[in-house]
């Protein structure tokens, strides 16, 4: 078996095992009509190092979760990447800028401005897309300390779910299975199964794969009845779109 277990939850299969051997498995992505790829994989940077866990923020009081050890991010997962790049379903790839040498040249870049007040922090993230268009997005979100521990944290690279809703929205309107090839804590699908979407989540660490399960239970189990999803962005080209969004949004 390629994989050690698959869970379907609502509209989402997870799987646990590695993305490279999992794959081959859903058979040809880019032939299947309305399939995307959005994910977040390691970039190579070791933001394995250094963490003893993600705080979250209750009331006053700091939550602290597992602690995060291993090596996952210790070299860029170049095979995979490499193996991305010859798919030719809609992409949208986080930490692109990290990858660029392995990826196609083009022009429509997502960038995530993170509104960070602390100099020794980055300004945000770029995902590589390879999307119609050659103009820059930018999602506006603040992730400085203050707003950060308000969200809960299940993994220290664990992007916003507004952040990847988002992202689905910047997909074509045909793209109803959106694959997540490094799922992590599970962000990408819980986002799918908010917005109506299929979810395809793989992951390699077994409590990610645990958390993420969860997460995409409770997405079903507690639907946002009173939150409308993110509207579909409509700008002329050589616009920048900026997307703010208030301290209660968070």
């Amino acid at each position: 078996m390629t994989y050690k277990r698959k869970e379907t939850i609502g509209d989402c299969e997870l799987y646990l095992g590695d993305c490279l051997s999992v794959m081959p498995t859903l058979g040809k992505v880019d032939a299947r009509e309305g399939w995307a790829i959005l994910t977040d994989p390691p970039y190579g940077i070791g933001a394995d190092k250094g963490h003893t866990g993600a705080s979250s923020f209750n009331g006053s009081k700091k939550i602290q979760h597992r602690s995060y050890k291993g090596g996952w991010d210790s070299e860029r997962p170049s095979e995979a990447i490499q193996l991305f790049a010859s798919i030719k379903c809609p992409q949208i790839i986080w930490g692109g800028n990290y990858l660029a040498d392995l990826l196609p040249a083009m022009g429509k870049w997502l960038w995530w401005d993170k509104c960070q007040t602390m100099p020794t922090f980055g300004d945000g993230e770029l995902a590589w897309t390879n999307l119609k268009g050659a103009t820059p997005r930018k999602f506006t979100l603040a992730n400085n300390q203050l707003f950060a521990d308000r969200v809960e944290r299940f993994h220290p690279t664990q992007k916003p779910l507004k952040l990847m809703q988002w992202c689905i929205n910047h997909l074509p309107d045909n793209c109803d299975t959106i694959l997540d090839p490094f799922m992590g804590s599970g962000t990408t699908l819980v986002a799918c199964a908010k917005m109506g979407r299929k979810g395809i989540g793989i992951e390699l660490d077994p409590d990610y794969f645990e958390i993420a399960c969860k997460r995409v239970e409770d997405a079903y189990r507690q639907p946002d009845l009173f939150i409308a999803p993110p509207e579909k962005p409509e700008m002329e080209q050589g616009e920048f779109l900026t997307t703010k969004l208030a301290e209660g949004d968070l």
